[in-house]
């Protein structure tokens, strides 16, 4: 997991330059910035020509990405791509003319980043990633998997995600009405990681739900070890989650998203205002079903599930 920042260097701008910061703090950086990259060269902007990029990395470390912020605003970008929600909570204070374009958060008005997500106002907009319904997918799909499902625990840190307790309260009542336990579980280190799977390992009907944050993907390594250990079934938005050996992962296409935010970049570097733009959903979501691990957990998947998935791993 990494924190990026991409801006201008200290020097004077260059004749013609124009100047872009991105803020990141997640995992697949490189796929992202590529795809963002990608999606800025289709609309005319060449890095090292006429665009002027700057990266800099703090991984989940709140201390770090607040002194890259500070150090990014400083050096007054164009525009500055900022990914993730402690990323946008740490630009919010600090500047209220450099147009901010977000990408990958959520739930961006209930967090008080933007009052509207049709007309933002003021100098941010973006692409939203999770909306609270999808919550109730991620349980859809694990009983599918799993028709005896009677208790899933949502898993996240809420110092980097609060939106998460928020999303899952409509479902409790909900789910209890088809004999389904929803909990949430706070983490903030391995140990309480290890403390919540090996909870659930103790209930064969248990399933986890590792949620999109940045402090989860960071542990990534550690969630994947527990799970395989305990015999627990995991989705996760993140498709490296099945790749590395989780059940499942089903989410937006984040690379898509960067893609797109080029878009937003563009107009505004052509003079229109952030606030003037509407907050943008996700349009692309991907499906990864790690069949090797559903046998390890003695899943039995349907052949017609599979066929919904995009990619299935054997």
């Amino acid at each position: 997991m990494a924190a990026v920042i991409i801006g201008t260097t200290a020097r004077p701008h260059a004749a013609g330059w124009r100047v872009l910061g991105i803020v990141e703090s997640d995992p697949e950086t490189s796929a992202r910035l590529k795809a963002f990259r990608l999606g800025m060269r289709d609309l005319g902007w060449i890095e090292g020509r006429n665009i002027q990029i700057e990266y800099r990395f703090a991984g989940t470390d709140l201390k770090a990405i607040n002194k890259h912020v500070t150090e990014l605003v400083g050096l007054a970008p164009d525009v500055i791509v900022a990914n993730s929600t402690p990323v946008v909570a740490a630009l919010k204070p600090v500047t209220n003319t450099i147009p901010i374009v977000f990408v990958v958060v959520n739930n961006p008005v209930g967090q008080g980043f933007i009052s509207n997500l049709t007309h933002p106002g003021g100098n941010i907009t973006g692409f939203s990633f999770l909306e609270p319904e999808m919550v109730g997918k991620w349980i859809d799909l694990l009983h599918d998997v799993k028709p005896d499902l009677s208790r899933v625990t949502l898993m996240f840190n809420p110092d980097s995600v609060p939106v998460y307790d928020g999303y899952a309260r409509p479902f409790k009542t909900l789910l209890q009405q088809n004999s389904i336990e929803l909990n949430t579980a706070h983490v903030r280190n391995v140990a309480e990681i290890n403390s919540v799977v090996a909870e659930l390992a103790r209930d064969p009907g248990s399933g986890l739900i590792a949620a999109a944050d940045a402090f989860i993907v960071n542990t990534r390594a550690a969630i994947l070890k527990a799970v395989a250990e305990g015999k627990v079934p995991l989705v996760s938005p993140y498709r490296q989650f099945a790749i590395d050996g989780g059940l499942m992962s089903y989410g937006p296409d984040a690379a898509d998203i960067f893609r797109r935010s080029a878009s937003y970049v563009d107009r505004i570097l052509k003079g229109e205002l952030p606030g003037n733009l509407p907050t943008q959903s996700p349009d692309k979501f991907e499906l990864v079903v790690n069949l090797k691990t559903a046998k390890a957990l003695g899943l039995s998947i349907r052949e017609s599930f599979l066929l919904l998935a995009d990619e299935v791993i054997e």
